[in-house]
């Protein structure tokens, strides 16, 4: 459904995106196999359109973090291995089957559900095996004193009929933090995760086709850990240090306009909470974008939007459907010229920095009424709003 509004909207660049995974992909070098994560919508940036640019680019495999989102992939027409990161009810498990979609095993309970399930459908379930190695989340637990059960734990699920266990993998807590202490952590989760994988190889006395731990960090930082497979969420969007350092593109840019000027004397205080008091005759545009489209609240009064003749700094509390910008010293911009919320020229690194957040938490929340307009070789190719009529 296209948006007949030229309101609030997000571009999305296709070609950035094939220039993020060409680096990328000469980085990590042929014999790596690329895993796009595309969870939570491709971080905002639209999962089935990002997916099938991966797939026509040569990728290996998606991660997704639910059914659902896999689901919406093989809906769209995405043929290429799956993977989900998440947890998946028992009674799905079927449909995993029939379309072809991979799931993690985090412990020994999830691979008997599964395990059973599969055997009662007469199918075969492809999986990977989650190993804890010090994120404390999901995955089998085999530290210390918990190395040998966990091993066999591994080595029992790895039996069990019904599963085609393809990989194994683990996930890096600080891999994107410089400090001697994270360094030293990120290189024991993967000395940890060498020896597990080992112990259980030896006990199986087969070897895992894909091994991977390779995140976002560890694939700027630690090329070594690369393995069979690596997994880059936010490298692969442009955005960060990292990214910058790689010379990666930002993938989306996010746009507004402005729709009303108004010329307010000195002394006037603007919008809730009356945070800000103008202290000179101000010209102030209305941009119609707020915390309903995503624009985080507590970046009231702390960041600028860039228009064409520089940047506007945002004025007063941030309101749920619009903001107010200073354009007392751009006298040129008029009413309905675009400004730049965050991209090329209004880095996101630097507002996610002001809002105390990580950047893709501002892309996953750019909401669901913000049209995305996908552009390839310098075209228009698709128009996507998420609104349902």
């Amino acid at each position: 459904m296209n948006s007949t509004l030229r309101r609030t909207w997000a571009e999305i660049d296709l070609d950035a995106l094939a220039h993020n995974y060409r680096t990328l992909r000469k980085r990590i070098g042929p014999d790596v196999k690329f895993l796009g994560v595309v969870k939570a919508d491709a971080y905002g940036h639209g999962a089935v359109q990002v997916s099938r640019t991966l797939e026509q680019l040569g990728a290996d495999y998606l991660a997704v973090s639910s059914i659902d989102e896999a689901m919406e992939l093989r809906s769209g027409g995405i043929i290429m291995p799956i993977l989900i990161l998440g947890h998946t009810p028992r009674e799905q498990v079927g449909r995993l089957i029939e379309y072809h979609i991979t799931q993690a095993v985090t412990c020994e309970a999830k691979a008997l559900e599964y395990s059973e399930e599969a055997v009662r459908c007469g199918g075969t379930l492809t999986v990977h095996i989650k190993v804890d190695t010090g994120m404390s989340r999901l995955g089998y637990i085999c530290d210390g004193a918990y190395f040998t059960t966990g091993a066999q734990g591994i080595c029992r699920a790895c039996a069990l009929p019904g599963l085609q266990v393809e990989g194994i993998f683990t996930h890096f807590a600080v891999a994107d933090e410089p400090d001697e202490d994270s360094v030293a952590y990120t290189r024991s989760q993967f000395d940890l995760f060498c020896r597990i994988t080992e112990e259980v190889e030896k006990c199986r006395g087969e070897r895992f086709a894909i091994r991977h731990c390779a995140n976002t960090g560890a694939v700027a930082c630690y090329p070594e850990m690369c393995l069979d497979m690596v997994r880059p969420g936010l490298l692969l969007y442009g955005y960060g240090e990292f990214a910058e350092k790689l010379a990666l593109q930002p993938v989306m840019t996010l746009k507004s306009t402005i729709s009303t000027i108004k010329i307010y004397a000195p002394g006037t205080s603007v919008s809730y909470g009356r945070i800000f008091t103008t202290d000179r005759t101000t010209r102030m545009g209305v941009v119609p974008y707020g915390y309903a489209d995503g624009f985080f609240r507590y970046l009231s009064n702390r960041c600028q939007l860039m228009t064409a003749d520089g940047p506007a700094p945002q004025r007063g509390k941030i309101c749920m459907d619009m903001c107010m910008i200073d354009l007392t010293d751009l006298p040129n911009v008029l009413v309905g010229d675009e400004v730049e919320i965050f991209g090329k020229r209004n880095s996101l690194n630097e507002m996610a920095a002001l809002a105390g957040t990580i950047p893709y938490e501002l892309t996953c929340a750019v909401s669901k009424r913000v049209p995305r307009i996908y552009r390839q070789n310098g075209a228009v190719t698709e128009r996507e709003l998420l609104l349902r009529f």
